[in-house]
């Protein structure tokens, strides 16, 4: 396998892990933003490249070429998705081509005042970046069926994990515990998203999948169990109404639904290494004390 990332995030950095960089099967490479990033990653053995997604990364089409299975993971611009603007030749030229992964997320969906969905739903997007996210499902969809290769996309829910979790915006301060009566979102635990991938990349799993945690629930109620496990006092309780948000975090709550993820699980055979938010933080606090 050569799997190529286009966007070595947080999400595509535990993928990377679990398809293990350096092995003698698999050759990992992939593009980040910064010239900094990119030497780090190679010293840790991946054939990393810059490509900010406004103009062609210049060192980055060989290791596309040879790819056979590609991750995107880069958010579409007002253009279109960044990878297939500047790389599609790139891509039209990988002769081993096999698999395609796409990173989407479940705020295609729109509202659906607190029901269970799953992904028959039809899509209606509230904001402008899950419009965008909604055309470059599509786009995928049409290059993968012109090249005749296998696509999975991923719809992924709230992405949390160690460094980016309600441990530290209860550490700096800045955790709240929101009240809007009704009000509940899936997330995910990103090792879950980095094994979903890789089984997904060994499978070729081909369609559209959503990846989310088991139970949905209510943003206060992670932020009183994390500050439980930490032995401190939650913040205080703040009535929806009358908290100040930034316009990203008001379109968050402007959707509420449960998301089902039992197609993932059927497709791979698998269960949640974090079905909840509770063993999903409790893992957390173990590695951080």
């Amino acid at each position: 396998m050569d799997a190529f990332f286009f966007g070595l995030g947080f999400s595509s950095r535990a993928a990377l892990a679990r398809l293990g960089p350096g092995s003698h099967t698999v050759n990992v490479s992939g593009s980040v933003r910064t010239q900094n990033k990119a030497d780090l990653l190679t010293g840790q053995g991946v054939d990393a490249h810059v490509f900010d997604g406004t103009a062609p990364g210049v060192t980055l089409g060989p290791s596309l070429r040879k790819a056979s299975h590609v991750i995107f993971s880069i958010a579409p611009g007002a253009e279109g998705d960044p990878a297939l603007l500047h790389h599609r030749a790139d891509l039209d030229a990988a002769e081993n081509l096999q698999w395609l992964c796409y990173y989407s997320t479940v705020g295609v969906y729109g509202d659906f005042g607190g029901a269970w969905i799953d992904e028959s739903a039809p899509l209606v997007p509230r904001n402008e970046r899950s419009d965008r996210r909604v055309l470059a499902e599509q786009v995928w969809r049409d290059y993968a069926r012109a090249r005749g290769v296998k696509l999975a996309i991923l719809r992924l829910a709230g992405i949390y994990g160690p460094g980016r979790s309600t441990f530290d915006k209860l550490r700096d301060g800045t955790a709240r515990r929101v009240i809007k009566p009704g009000q509940v979102f899936n997330r995910i635990h990103v090792e879950d998203i980095g094994r979903v991938t890789a089984l997904a990349a060994a499978a070729r799993l081909d369609g559209t999948f959503n990846l989310a945690d088991d139970e949905p629930a209510p943003p206060q109620d992670l932020v009183g169990h994390a500050a439980g496990l930490m032995g401190m006092q939650p913040p205080p309780e703040v009535p929806y109404e009358q908290a100040e948000f930034t316009p990203m975090q008001h379109s968050f709550y402007a959707d509420n639904k449960r998301v089902s993820n039992a197609a993932i699980k059927q497709a791979l055979g698998i269960e949640l290494l974090y079905p909840t938010y509770r063993e999903g933080l409790a893992a957390i606090y173990e590695t951080e004390t």
